[in-house]
């Protein structure tokens, strides 16, 4: 997915086929997720572009991580994933860069992510993410981020790795005047 118009299609499409697929109707989408039925009938008309927090809530109810809503639908891929093919998409919130390092289709338990988070950004995320086990290590290269995980908050600094449940993460913020850059590591689980 790219910066800009085509995201807001791709994404429109998926969250409708998705809904379709678990059979629920815009109403049904809406009372389990906790979004308004007009917010996701503009999404899926590709007529608004979802934040990183109510995207999340929307794969939550669906039943899909955040790295499996992203993954490309292609059957077969390679092991190599060249920087300029790699899926990229900026929140409209917060302003955060997602690029999605992984090669995909390779069938690999592991998805790898590269965020570029502005100073003083925060996302936040719903009490209610279906992480279906799912693990995650972030690992910062350059900045500070500080990650509220559970009841506990952990400030990170370059080369610092912290390992978490993908479903206790309530927030991902900046605290400095300074962009911070790093990745994300989710084992996708069975």
């Amino acid at each position: 997915m790219e910066v800009g118009n085509e995201f807001e299609k791709t994404v429109g499409e998926r969250i409708r086929a998705l809904r379709i697929r678990r059979g629920l109707t815009l109403d049904g989408l809406a009372e389990v997720s906790g979004v308004s039925r007009a917010m996701i009938s503009r999404i899926e008309r590709a007529e608004a572009s979802p934040t990183a927090a109510l995207l999340a809530r929307l794969c939550a109810a669906l039943g899909v991580s955040l790295s499996v809503f992203f993954s490309s639908d292609e059957e077969e891929g390679g092991p190599l994933a060249r920087r300029r093919d790699q899926p990229v998409w900026r929140d409209p919130e917060s302003g955060y860069l997602r690029r999605a390092v992984s090669p995909a289709g390779t069938g690999s338990g592991t998805d790898i992510i590269e965020i570029d988070f502005p100073a003083r950004a925060e996302v936040r995320f719903p009490g209610h993410l279906s992480g279906r086990s799912q693990t995650q290590h972030v690992w910062v290269f350059d900045g500070t981020i500080e990650l509220e995980v559970g009841d506990g908050v952990h400030r990170l600094e370059a080369g610092d790795c912290l390992f978490m449940n993908v479903a206790d993460v309530k927030a991902y913020r900046n605290p400095t005047d300074r962009p911070a850059r790093y990745a994300v590591v989710i084992a996708l689980g069975p």
